[in-house]
């Protein structure tokens, strides 16, 4: 059906046309509105969401920060997911702007380019209209004017025809006058009848024929722009539809990733992780007080102190032993023997061959030699214990055996991986200089030497490092295996050390490896050291009970048994060692985690520590 309105209220309804389509347009622009503040919405959303990703997801600078627990990778996967789930707002966001917003914009400045056109026409037609009524009605005025002079002239001309004392002439010009006015009245009468004639065609053509086809076509227009509403609506809905089954495979992702936590592989993570190797303490022996006091009341001679003194328990109290260390207050030194050539650079071995060895004899020899009367310099074990906490690093012999284990395996790995590159790297440059030899001109291959030594001494040195950690890792994974086999009790103390580093600065899984060469004298040793440090013996600032035996294999270090009491000398200085003495007057150091420490309370810093 078609728009039709009253003749009598043509005006009225055509400026009700003009508001309608206009709030048609304007409910356009505001639905495109919606549309934007919505796509505003969503990309905001989706920049929020892609913040808190990154803003949670790690910094991953190096491999020991890589996720490994099972619900931390679970979260990780979450957050990837919702990253994707953010990107998947982001394409609803740009689908609506593309096929709804955009769309509504070009279609709402095309509705009003053609509302605008519509109108004008309308206006045009009506104009024509009422300038077709305005002749009509001038026509019919003048016609009317007319014919009222005609009806004047005819009442003069009878007024003046029935006088009888009108003369001839003015009855003549009277009736003169009339037949003017008469053939003008005519005239105005046909154009009057004219103008009336084409004014009614041309309203009948306005009104059925002009304006109906305006109003047809404002009304297509509107019923184009429901259908756009209509199209943006349904675009609207599968803009949000075509995303819903990337989004739902997002959230199975994040399913699927919460299903994936394993507790009893987290747990395994950490006992991995944290796992020293060490075996538990044994159980403490009893520690009899009483012995000391029956000897002390025996005691009646200074030789039968000697004697006790051997004997004494290593359980007994630190106070009470005090002054019984060494009986002359100086502890004896032994007599160095005569320096010959044999002893500064030949050693023998059971068998009775000999090799070639760098004794500490001529060093003793030497600094006797020089003695003066200034005060004796300090002991080198310290600095001979900071090259091997260096040396310790590369070995990682400062961890415990089984994280030790696992960084030299990672190494060794790691090692592998460059090695093969290097190699892969070789056989390129190798295939490269074979082309060159065979197309000279393509390249010179003695430009390649160069490269391909410096590849081959690189392949030489990354095998010498994977030979080095393997050797070491060897000797982890041997000890590691062979510690399994033993038992707490204080009568076993023949197994080595696991995963500690000597005085010495060398690894203790083993004597063999500890003494890099034949074992020295030790009576050289002692007298080495005696060169270096003060002739006093150092007072006892408490005492430490072995948690664990240690067999005491190198240089400086101190054999001791589980439970055994000795005395402490000198404490911890960050580097593991601990100095200790036995009753029996006998130093050196032993592993600060291998002993239970007590210090004295009026001593310099005392702390009892584990």
């Amino acid at each position: 059906k078609i728009w039709r309105l009253n003749l009598e209220d043509k005006e009225d309804q055509f400026d009700s046309l003009d508001k309608h389509t206009q709030w048609g347009i304007d409910f356009l622009e505001r639905y495109a509105k919606f549309v934007k503040e919505r796509i505003e919405i969503e990309q905001n959303y989706a920049k929020q969401l892609r913040n808190l990703v990154k803003k949670y997801c790690p910094k991953r600078s190096s491999k020991d920060e890589e996720p490994r627990f099972t619900s931390c990778v679970a979260f990780f996967n979450i957050l990837n997911e919702l990253n994707d789930y953010a990107g998947q707002r982001e394409v609803v966001a740009e689908e609506m702007a593309h096929r709804v917003y955009g769309e509504l914009m070009r279609y709402a400045h095309d509705l009003k380019t053609e509302r605008k056109m519509h109108l004008q026409e309308g206006r045009k037609a009506q104009q024509y209209l009422d300038m077709c009524w305005k002749q009509m009605d001038n026509s019919k005025k003048k016609f009317e004017r007319e014919c009222r002079e005609a009806e004047k002239a005819q009442q003069s001309y009878e007024r003046l025809d029935n006088d009888t004392n009108a003369t001839k002439a003015d009855v003549e010009k009277a009736k003169q006058q009339l037949n003017l006015r008469t053939h003008m009245a005519d005239e105005n009468k046909n154009e009057y009848a004219a103008q009336l004639q084409n004014f009614n065609g041309e309203q009948h053509k306005h009104f059925y024929v002009v304006i109906p086809q305006i109003y047809k076509q404002l009304q297509e227009m509107d019923e184009r722009r429901t259908i756009k509403l209509s199209e943006c609506y349904r675009g609207f809905a599968d803009s949000e539809r075509k995303v819903i089954p990337i989004i739902s495979k997002c959230l199975e992702g994040m399913i699927l990733a919460a299903k994936s936590v394993d507790e009893r592989r987290d747990s395994q993570m950490v006992v991995d992780s944290f796992k020293s190797g060490f075996e538990p303490p044994g159980d403490f022996p009893f520690e009899d007080y009483s012995q000391h006091i029956y000897r002390t009341i025996s005691d009646g001679t200074i030789s039968a102190s000697k004697q006790e003194s051997g004997k004494m328990d290593a359980k007994t109290t630190v106070g009470k032993a005090k002054g019984k260390l060494w009986l002359f207050g100086k502890k004896p030194k032994p007599q160095s023997p005569p320096l010959t050539p044999t002893s500064l650079f030949t050693s023998s071995t059971p068998n009775g061959s000999q090799f070639l060895t760098f004794s500490i004899e001529p060093v003793h020899y030497c600094m006797n030699e020089i003695k003066t009367g200034k005060p004796r310099i300090p002991s080198f074990r310290s600095l001979k214990r900071g090259v091997s906490l260096i040396m310790a690093l590369e070995d990682f012999s400062h961890l415990p055996p089984e994280q030790r284990r696992k960084k030299l395996q990672q190494r060794i790995d790691e090692l592998n991986r460059e090695l093969q590159k290097e190699s892969d790297q070789k056989d390129a440059l190798n295939k490269m200089k074979d082309v060159y030899e065979k197309n000279p001109q393509m390249g010179d291959p003695g430009s390649l030497q160069p490269k391909l030594a410096e590849t081959m001494n690189n392949i030489d040195r990354l095998r010498m490092e994977i030979h080095k950690n393997e050797a070491w890792l060897s000797e982890v994974e041997g000890k590691t295996g062979g510690r399994g086999d033993r038992r707490h009790s204080s009568d076993i103390n023949h197994l080595v050390t696991q995963g500690r580093e000597s005085p010495e600065g060398s690894y203790t899984d083993d004597a063999n490896q500890e003494v890099r060469g034949p074992p020295q004298q030790h009576g050289h040793h002692s007298e080495f050291d005696d060169e270096f440090e003060d002739d006093d013996p150092l007072p006892a600032i408490g005492h430490c009970k072995a948690i664990y035996p240690f067999d005491g294999h190198n240089e400086g270090t101190l054999a001791m048994k589980e439970g055994e009491v000795l005395y402490i000398i000198e404490e911890d200085k960050g580097d593991g060692w601990t100095r200790a003495r036995r009753q029996n007057g006998e130093e050196g150091y032993v592993p600060t985690s291998y002993i239970d420490v007590t210090l004295e309370k009026n001593s310099k810093g005392a702390v009892t520590y584990i």
